[in-house]
């Protein structure tokens, strides 16, 4: 063998091994650029996420700001409500002074007595047309624990069925609703 041919024979074992370098080099630099790539995705995706959770929490804020908010103005209502109620009960207010005053100058105790069913008229048709209260018509009714408390209970033979014979402080519903019941005095049948 010549040295011409000696020489071509080490370039043709090199080259393979230069060809695999440049493989595994383009190799290497095929994965650097998937690796760069995936980085770049996950960058992306990370930063999705991050704005999905700032907009949850914003909207977390808006719900409970709402959630304020309408707390803040169901109790403005109620003391709405309420000043409503207080000024319709302030001419009967002023009816108990001028009727106070008039004690102070009179022994006429009928015509106070009068003045004062007249002012106790005044509240109920007040609450009765302008708050919707209703007064538990109670005595001479049968019994009803749903609208009535038993204060006290007497036997009467001539009663047929549990009958109110008296009643000891009025009952009222507020639109149907019963805010205090009538606390009355039972008569019931006698057991033999």
């Amino acid at each position: 063998m010549n040295e011409g041919e000696e020489k071509r024979d080490e370039e043709e074992i090199k080259a393979p091994k230069e060809s695999k370098k440049q493989k595994k080099a383009s190799e290497i630099q095929a994965l650097k650029d998937r690796i760069v790539e995936l980085e770049d995705e996950i960058r992306k995706l990370e930063e999705a996420r991050e704005e999905e959770k700032n907009e949850f929490l914003r909207r977390c804020a808006d719900m409970e700001n709402a959630r304020k908010r309408l707390e803040a103005s169901k109790i403005a209502d109620v003391k709405m409500a309420n000043e409503g109620l207080i000024s319709d009960l302030l001419a009967p207010l002023d009816s108990f002074q001028m009727a106070i005053e008039a004690a102070k100058s009179t022994e006429d105790f009928s015509a106070m007595k009068d003045g004062i069913v007249i002012i106790q008229d005044q509240i109920l048709s007040t609450l009765k047309t302008k708050w919707g209260l209703e007064v538990i018509e109670a005595l001479d009714k049968p019994f009803d624990p749903n609208i009535m408390e038993a204060y006290q209970v007497v036997d009467d033979p001539e009663a047929e069925c549990e009958m109110v014979k008296m009643e000891f402080m009025k009952g009222y519903k507020l639109s149907g609703k019963v805010i205090r019941s009538a606390k009355v005095l039972v008569a019931r049948p006698k057991k033999d």
